[in-house]
């Protein structure tokens, strides 16, 4: 239902509530009487509350259809979570190795650049080298 539909239907029952309390103030008393009996009537007939039977288990999971892991056969439960979790970390491990090999990789081929090249290392960290280059690109 419509969030606005909802508030029109609310404020309509509030309406015809409030007009039916006024209309009620002006009844004449034997009226009221004859009201107030019918409604004591009514409660009188109206049948005890007879209380809805709920069947709880205990320990059920959600989908389990009464199958739980409690009791004697405790053990499933805990593998159920430590399964998981040994995944979980083997995976993270996995994960951290892959990206140390790709870093160590990426480092090598940046070291096996600067020494394949025609330049001596000791060029790269001298300034006036980087003067030189500046000046070449010109």
């Amino acid at each position: 239902m419509n969030y606005s539909k909802e508030l029109q239907d609310l404020d309509f029952a509030y309406k015809v509530r409030r007009a039916l309390n006024e209309s009620a103030e002006g009844l004449p008393a034997p009226t009221l009487d004859r009201l107030a009996q019918a409604r004591k009537a009514a409660l009188a007939r109206k049948k005890p509350d007879a209380g809805a039977k709920v069947h709880v288990f205990s320990g059920v999971l959600a989908g389990t259809n009464g199958f739980s892991f409690s009791g004697p056969s405790n053990w499933l439960g805990r593998l159920g979570i430590i399964i998981p979790l040994l995944a979980l970390v083997a995976g993270l491990a996995g994960i951290y190795q892959h990206e140390k090999e790709q870093r160590i990789t990426e480092l090598a081929d940046i070291d096996t650049a600067v020494l394949v090249d025609e330049l001596p290392p000791a060029a790269y960290v001298d300034t006036g080298f980087t003067a030189y280059l500046n000046k070449a690109e010109e």
